[in-house]
């Protein structure tokens, strides 16, 4: 069973979200990882992030670029915390991704972290998960002291 689950647009993604999971392997924090498309595969998207929880995933961490929709169809269907990677592509070089993560309506929130930052997303995870989880908070506290980025 898994704590967190990475989730990317297209497997042209894994580059970026790869850095997730690394530092999730780093701390010893369980994951998963598929690609859900919010456009191509709007009902699985949906199954899934109504299914997550029931799974035993405590967060979900969502990379995705140009309409970046992925992060908030997921939050949409969920209420548990979403972190949207926005991924640098296209003419905008990513900050189309950005503001479209960013920029939730009311009652559907997104955390969000820079463009391509998988990275940061996956240490938010680790930092929700410390919240209940004192190994873990201690592990988070180690890497902070080392001054790990």
């Amino acid at each position: 069973m898994a704590d967190v689950a990475v989730i990317y647009g297209s497997s042209s993604d894994e580059d970026v979200m790869r850095k997730a999971w690394d530092l999730l392997d780093e701390f010893g924090v369980t994951f998963e990882r598929n690609v859900f498309s919010a456009h191509r595969q709007p009902e699985e998207t949906a199954r899934f992030a109504k299914e997550a929880e029931s799974r035993g995933i405590k967060v979900i961490i969502a990379g995705a670029g140009l309409a970046a929709a992925l992060p908030g169809v997921v939050a949409s269907h969920t209420t548990l915390p979403v972190i949207g990677v926005p991924i640098a592509g296209g003419p905008l070089n990513g900050v189309d991704a950005l503001y479209s993560i960013v920029q939730m309506p009311k009652g559907v929130p997104v955390a969000t972290v820079g463009i391509s930052n998988a990275r940061n997303a996956a240490l938010l995870a680790v930092q929700i998960l410390a919240l209940s989880n004192d190994d873990l908070a201690e592990k988070l506290k180690e890497f902070r002291r080392k001054g790990s980025k």
